[in-house]
């Protein structure tokens, strides 16, 4: 595996410089799939090295989302089948996944932590759709974009939290507690914050965004639970493929996504990517000092951080396609989703290395 690291880092440098060189002599055509094959050789010159490991799958995303920009016409149907139809079974398989990878202990860390989960679940719905609220007023971004990035705010914690939890050495028994439950009150808290925040963006009906959830998140996690519970150890091969299979199927939808808005991503990009960065950071800060207020120790503040910061932008977009929405309003969870696991894996290193 070392030594395919090694030639992977030669071709992704020979890749980068002649990505470069044809950039500037404006041969786009050329230049475009040497871009995207300098992103999938550095992904795999990254998973060969433990330090690294952790950034090859965003790396991977960042050469599916140029491939989906470069030829959006290969992204967005296959003959007469809309891809976009294959978003919310993908977002079914990854809810499935995480209700096998949780169980009824996690939940029970409501009664064994009240104080940091009060805290956690306080901070992810009040910080993140109040912020996401002003950071869309103050954008300019067009109405259906704007309330995107309401709709990342008002979303549950996802998976990738618990995973820096993890790495860095955080209160994982609190994340993995926090995101089962910010997630199951998910069908009220996310809809009544849109209808509060985003409704002069666009019209949120909330009995159909309520269904939507419970039909893209709380069923399918409920059958994971279920799985979990009577069928645990008897598919090893299942909980070896979960990850990987959710891996992917994240990756196929920031391609559709990305795909489905590029016109308006390619016009409002740049503004639309600071907007995610300051909306990401303010969660990490806002998360992490407002537990340290609270009274929480070290960990807990730094669990309570990345649930904040790091949102369930899969379940976004899902909410944006539900609406009919998913080129305007799905963009800023692509955008978010990606950045956040640069971000989240760049804060679990350093916390790790602080101990």
């Amino acid at each position: 595996m070392r030594n395919l690291g090694k030639w992977a880092s030669v071709a992704s440098i020979f890749l980068g410089l002649g990505a470069v060189f044809l950039w500037g002599l404006e041969r786009y055509e050329v230049a475009a799939p040497t871009l995207i094959l300098f992103l999938l050789a550095l992904a795999l010159a990254f998973s060969a090295y433990k330090p690294l490991k952790g950034f090859s799958f965003t790396i991977l995303i960042f050469a599916a989302v140029a491939a989906s920009l470069f030829y959006p016409q290969f992204f967005l149907e296959i003959g007469s089948f809309e891809l976009n139809g294959l978003i919310v079974p993908l977002l079914i398989i990854i809810m499935f996944g995480m209700g096998t990878s949780i169980g009824i202990r996690d939940f029970i860390g409501v009664v064994k932590m009240p104080k940091g989960v009060l805290v956690g679940l306080i901070a992810q719905f009040t910080i993140m759709p109040f912020i996401g609220f002003g950071l869309a007023k103050l954008s300019g971004l067009p109405p259906e974009i704007a309330a995107g990035i309401i709709l990342v705010g008002c979303s549950p914690g996802g998976l990738a939290s618990n995973v820096m939890a993890y790495i860095s050495g955080a209160n994982l028994a609190l994340s993995l507690t926090l995101t089962a439950v910010s997630t199951l009150l998910s069908p009220l808290l996310t809809p009544f914050f849109m209808q509060l925040l985003a409704n002069e963006l666009v019209p949120i009906d909330f009995l159909a965004m309520f269904w939507s959830i419970i039909k893209i998140v709380i069923l399918p996690i409920l059958a994971g639970l279920l799985f979990n519970h009577f069928a645990h150890g008897r598919f090893t091969w299942l909980d070896k493929a979960m990850p990987k299979v959710s891996m992917a199927a994240i990756a196929i939808i920031i391609t559709i996504i990305t795909a489905s808005g590029r016109d308006s991503l390619l016009s409002i990009g740049l503004v639309l990517i600071i907007v995610v960065v300051a909306h990401n950071f303010s969660g990490y800060l806002l998360g992490y000092y407002g537990g340290k207020l609270l009274g929480l120790d070290e960990k807990s503040c730094r669990t309570v951080a990345f649930e904040v910061g790091m949102q369930n932008s899969g379940l976004a977009s899902g909410i944006a396609l539900e609406m009919g929405r998913l080129a305007t309003m799905g963009l800023a969870p692509a955008v978010f989703g990606p950045f956040m696991n640069i971000s989240g894996s760049s804060l679990a290193t350093i916390w790790k290395g602080k101990g």
